[in-house]
C-alpha cells in the first residue's frame, strides 16, 4: 500500500515541501509516482521519513543523518559524543547569554546608554588585561553601578592581587546583595575561592559580616581559618586567639598576627586568656627555638601581671635570643 506525499505529510507532521527537499538530498525517495506524477510513499518510506525525524532531532545535520542511514558500517558512539559536547557548548554559551541579561536587568539601566556602559563594564571584568579589570572594578560604582553578582564573580576568580584589592574594595561598597553572594562563595568547594570570599568579606564592617568570617574559622582550609583570624583579630573577636597563636608558632603572617593579638589584649579580659595561650605554648617542649622566640615577642604588647612573670622568667632562658630579647622587653615595660 502507498500513500500520496499530502497524506504523508498529515501523517509524519513533515511538510510536502521539506519531503521535496529530501528527495533531492537522496535522503528520503518515494517509491514511485502515480498516472498523474504523485509521489507514493511505502510504509517502508514513511519509517525513513521518522528515522529521518528522529536522528534530526539529536541535533544531526542533513548530510550526518543521510550517512547515518546509508553507511553499513556507520558508527555512531564517536558522533554522539561529538554531540554532546556541542550541545554543552550551546548550553554554556546560552547560560553566559542569560547571565549577562540578568545582570544588565538588575543593574536597572534608564537607556541604551546604560546598557551600553554596563555591557563594557562586564566585558572589561572578564578582560584578560589585569589593568582593565581593575579599571572597571573601580569605576563599577559610578552613576551605572555593575550588579554586585558579577563583582562577586569576578573578585571570587581574580589571581592578580592589585585587582583583587581594587574588587574587594567596589564590594564593600555594594552593600548587602554583595555580603549574601559572597557568603555563598564561602560554601564553594575550593579553597582557593573561600579563602577570596574571606578577603572580600573583611572589607565589609558590619555585624553580617563578622558573622560570616566566624563561620569561616571553622573551615576545613588552614589558609582560609587563618584569613577569617586575621580580619576577626582586628575586630576584637576573641574566637581568633587560638588560630592567631598557632600562626606565630608557624611563622605564617606572624607579625600580622602578633599585631592582632596586641589589640585584642587591650580588652583586659582579653589580656589574660592571650597570656595563658601564649605561655602554654611556651612551655611545650615540642615547640622549637625560633618559635619560642616569637612567642616571647608576641608577649611585648600583651598587659598583665602573669605576662610580667614569665618575661622575668624567660629572661634567664636558655636561649640566648629568647633571654635577651625577654630583657628587653621588660625594661620597655618598666620605662611606661
Amino acid at each position: 500500500m502507498t500513500v500520496l506525499i499530502g497524506e504523508v505529510a498529515r501523517r509524519s507532521g513533515v511538510s510536502a515541501r521539506m519531503l521535496r527537499h529530501y528527495e533531492s538530498l537522496g535522503l528520503v525517495r518515494p517509491t514511485g509516482r502515480t498516472e498523474a506524477g504523485y509521489r507514493e510513499y511505502s510504509g517502508e518510506d514513511i519509517r525513513r521519513i521518522f528515522h529521518v525525524e528522529s536522528l534530526r532531532s539529536l541535533g544531526l545535520s542533513l548530510r550526518e543523518v543521510g550517512s547515518a542511514l546509508d553507511d553499513p558500517g556507520f558508527q555512531p558512539s564517536e558522533l554522539v559524543a561529538d554531540l554532546i559536547r556541542q550541545a554543552r557548548e550551546r548550553i554554556a554559551a546560552e547560560t553566559a547569554l542569560l547571565t549577562r541579561l540578568r545582570r544588565i536587568d538588575a543593574a536597572g539601566p534608564a537607556g541604551w546608554e546604560d546598557v551600553l556602559q554596563i555591557v563594557a563594564l562586564l566585558h572589561a571584568l572578564g578582560s584578560e588585561s589585569a589593568g582593565k579589570r581593575q579599571r572597571a572594578a573601580l569605576s563599577s560604582i559610578a552613576e551605572v553601578p555593575v550588579p554586585a553578582e558579577a563583582l562577586v564573580e569576578a573578585a571570587l576568580s581574580e589571581t592578580d592581587p592589585v585587582v583583587a584589592g581594587a574588587l574587594r574594595w567596589a564590594l564593600a561598597q555594594s552593600g548587602e546583595d554583595g555580603l549574601a553572594l559572597l557568603g555563598e562563595g564561602l560554601g564553594s568547594p575550593a579553597a582557593d575561592v573561600r579563602k577570596r570570599a574571606v578577603q572580600s568579606i573583611a572589607e565589609i564592617s558590619n555585624d553580617e559580616a563578622t558573622a560570616l568570617l566566624r563561620d569561616a574559622l571553622s573551615d576545613t582550609d588552614i589558609v582560609v581559618r587563618r584569613c577569617a583570624a586575621l580580619a576577626l583579630g582586628a575586630r576584637g573577636v576573641s574566637e581568633a586567639v587560638p588560630t592567631l597563636v598557632d600562626m606565630i608558632v608557624h611563622e605564617v603572617n606572624d607579625v600580622d598576627a602578633a599585631d592582632a593579638l596586641g589589640g585584642l589584649a587591650s580588652d583586659p579580659a582579653l589580656a589574660e586568656q592571650i597570656a595563658t595561650r601564649l605561655i602554654d605554648r611556651l612551655a611545650d617542649d615540642a615547640i622549637g627555638a625560633p618559635a619560642r622566640l616569637r612567642l616571647t615577642q608576641a608577649l611585648a604588647d600583651i598587659p598583665g601581671s602573669a605576662t610580667s612573670r614569665v618575661l622575668a622568667d624567660l629572661s634567664h632562658d636558655q636561649d640566648r635570643a629568647v633571654a635577651l630579647t625577654a630583657t628587653y622587653i621588660l625594661k620597655l615595660r618598666d620605662a611606661r
